[in-house]
């Protein structure tokens, strides 16, 4: 059975409870988002701390951790496997002493930001991440912000009767037109590489909160299956739409050495390319997910 609302909000821990561990949490908007802070993740951190984090994170979507020092790939590395095993990116590079981390580089001569596009990461798995890390080094003077955006809250905004349309719809995800050639600046052949595609629910089923979101976004979704192609196109453009509007967006404006952990089962994110020639660097886990499926309420 979903989760309602109220009884989602409440996973989040007592005011107490974070103080007893040392932990504030300040949301960034009432739908979603919060920044967190008393903690130090290159530092290391207790069960009890990431417990209240992980919590938190349900709840919220996306964390912004402020106040941080610049995490070793080990560090980073050990955070990301407290929420399971380490996902492998099919065709970004790595960092060159743990496969683990994907370095994100954008720099003068690159021919295509990062995430430059709505999306959730790597949404043409069979199963895709359920989390991302990211922690950025090195920025822009100015710009290089990241918007995300709440599937939760774009589903929400859906008839009662269009839920129930799309409930037993499943979309077609793709990668080839994305990964082709995209990294060849950062030295990546890919001549001879397949790149993933799976099918997966347009209404996805949140396995740890039981809320449903959207699950289609513009850089990964080709199609809905079973419509006809203008059918199909209309109706992805309209649900492409939904994250426009700013009531369901926070926007992140980036500090040296913050990490952002976002859900990828209920996010979408959007790297703006606003500072070439500028550089911004960091580095980034993801945590493997499950298939995704949908649970009618």
């Amino acid at each position: 059975m979903q989760a309602s609302r109220s009884e989602a909000q409440q996973v989040l821990p007592s005011q107490s409870t974070l103080r007893a561990v040392g932990l504030e949490i300040r949301p960034i908007t009432p739908t979603f988002g919060a920044e967190v802070r008393g903690i130090d993740l290159a530092h290391g951190f207790d069960a009890r701390q990431f417990a209240a984090i992980h919590q938190a994170f349900l709840r919220y979507q996306v964390l912004v951790f402020k106040d941080q020092s610049p995490m070793a790939p080990a560090a980073q590395i050990a955070f990301g496997r407290r929420f399971g095993e380490l996902h492998a990116h099919p065709a970004a590079p790595t960092h060159p002493d743990h496969p683990e981390i994907f370095v994100i580089h954008t720099h003068r001569d690159s021919k295509i930001a990062n995430g430059n596009l709505w999306h959730s990461d790597v949404s043409c798995d069979e199963c895709p991440p359920m989390a991302t890390m990211l922690q950025l080094h090195l920025l822009p003077p100015s710009g290089g912000d990241t918007l995300f955006a709440s599937m939760y809250a774009a589903y929400e905004r859906l008839s009662d009767p269009m839920k129930g349309f799309l409930a037993g719809l499943t979309a077609r995800h793709e990668s080839e037109h994305v990964y082709r050639g995209r990294y060849a600046d950062r030295g990546v052949d890919d001549t001879g590489r397949v790149f993933p595609a799976s099918s997966h629910p347009v209404v996805r089923t949140h396995p740890e909160t039981g809320r449903q979101a959207l699950f289609v976004n513009p850089a990964f979704t080709t199609r809905i299956e079973g419509l006809r192609g203008r059918e199909s196109r209309l109706l992805l453009d309209y649900l492409f739409g939904l994250v426009a509007d700013p009531n369901l967006q926070i926007r992140q404006r980036w500090e040296v050495n913050d990490v952002v952990l976002w859900d990828n089962r209920c996010t979408q994110h959007y790297a703006l390319w606003d500072y070439w020639p500028h550089e911004r660097r960091g580095h980034r886990v993801t945590i493997e997910g499950n298939r995704p499926f949908h649970r009618a309420q």
